[in-house]
């Protein structure tokens, strides 16, 4: 989401003659876009910020601006921990930094904000709802981001159209909780609505969304992968604890056997899903009984890829206010680093069976002087010397070599 926000507002800085710059340090304007869902993240945010100040105190016409979620609805505790700031501005909210502008460059700047120009990259993100309204105890998203609010089909329809035409061949939609999009439009709207309508934008290749709640994912959805011919069958789900007691105090309104019970009918429906999730270690009160309900989880669903993190309180979220973060760093790191490796085993096997197999790819760029690319499933897919390879092909790849993180291939 962050990425897509940034992407906007480069286009639109872009649009009143602005280039990048290649140090932040060296720029006349710089842009700060942050992520506070862990607390390193905003650690890390800070310690940006605060290496600014030296370059704007030695040029006070540099303008710093800071963006996304650690601007919360009430940035005055931020403007006395930053004097040196310029603007603050919330996700979406871009006008702060181009009235400023507007007002320094003595130019217009309405209209700057919309679907992208010019993009850069074969695959972008759109994002389809922002905010969210389950309020997960663990979570400070809905305080930053606000209430869900969907955007009509029409108008993701237009900039979908418009990226293809300037080359995009694969578009992840975005939301906190992508899979309630639609539910504040009139007319029962749907989420598998506005798939069936993006599939049949003629050029455009792929399409991907994320993240979903397990709540959401209705039988509508799923029908919407396994029917759709440019939907992807990736499906990324988070259950985040194993255990109903600390789901129960996450306040994700499921239980161990109704997540199962999602999965098995997923699978039922979309026999070739690749499914991922993301899930917390070391919750407030988690015994290793409770942890081990969450590795048994991983080891009995058998996930393509788990993006796993230790619990941090987040300052302003109901388990800061309501519970104590009580389970020791040391111990959180064993479970991070026993889920890591079972995981790891898992996603060995998995992506073992696929050498020999032919997968087809979308080249999206290269590394190490080798073309890459992902399939259907999101498996990234290098390639092995082939130089005349063509940014934004379709290919179908004989899978050569695997591991854990990647797959290795051939053309010919």
């Amino acid at each position: 989401m962050n990425k897509a926000d940034s992407d906007r507002l480069e286009d639109a800085l872009e649009q009143l003659g602005l280039e990048n710059s290649a140090s932040r340090n060296e720029a006349d304007i710089v842009v700060l876009n942050t992520c506070v869902v862990r607390q390193s993240a905003e650690d890390k945010a800070v310690g940006t910020l605060t290496s600014l100040k030296p370059y704007k105190e030695a040029n006070p016409d540099k303008v710093i601006a800071l963006m996304g979620c650690m601007v919360g609805p009430n940035s005055d505790n931020l403007k006395k921990q930053f004097p040196y700031v310029d603007v603050f501005m919330r996700p979406q909210e871009y006008d702060p930094l181009l009235d400023l502008l507007s007002e320094r460059l003595q130019m217009d700047v309405s209209g700057c904000i919309g679907p992208l120009n010019a993009p850069a990259d074969i695959a972008t993100f759109v994002p389809i709802i922002h905010g969210c309204d389950k309020f997960c105890s663990f979570c400070i998203i809905p305080y930053r981001r606000g209430r869900e609010k969907s955007r009509t089909i029409p108008d993701i329809s237009n900039e979908v159209t418009r990226l293809v035409n300037r080359g995009v061949k694969e578009i992840t939609l975005l939301g906190q909780n992508v899979d309630s999009y639609g539910h504040d439009l009139p007319g029962n709207t749907n989420l598998a609505d506005l798939l069936s309508e993006l599939n049949s934008i003629d050029s455009l290749n792929r399409i991907r969304f994320l993240t979903s709640h397990p709540n959401d994912m209705d039988d509508r959805i799923i029908k919407a992968v396994s029917n759709l011919e440019k939907v992807c069958e990736n499906i990324n789900l988070p259950f985040q604890a194993g255990d109903d007691e600390i789901l129960k105090s996450m306040r994700r309104g499921y239980t161990n056997q109704e997540y199962r019970n999602l999965i098995d009918k997923i699978r039922s429906m979309v026999p070739n899903i690749s499914l991922s999730t993301d899930l917390i270690v070391g919750f407030c009160n988690e015994t290793d009984d409770q942890f081990q309900e969450t590795l048994k989880l991983i080891e009995d669903i058998k996930f393509d890829k788990v993006h796993s993190a230790s619990y941090s309180t987040r300052k302003g979220t109901i388990a800061d206010r309501k519970m104590i973060d009580n389970v020791p760093a040391s111990i959180k790191k064993e479970r991070l680093d026993l889920i890591n490796s079972t995981q790891e085993k898992i996603s060995t096997s998995i992506n073992n069976r696929l050498v020999g197999t032919k997968t087809e790819i979308l080249i999206e760029g290269k590394k190490d002087d080798k073309w890459y690319g992902r399939n259907r499933n999101d498996k990234i897919v290098f390639i092995n010397g082939n130089d005349d390879v063509d940014l934004g092909a379709t290919l179908n790849v004989q899978i050569k070599k695997s591991s854990p993180w990647y797959l290795v291939g051939s053309i010919n």
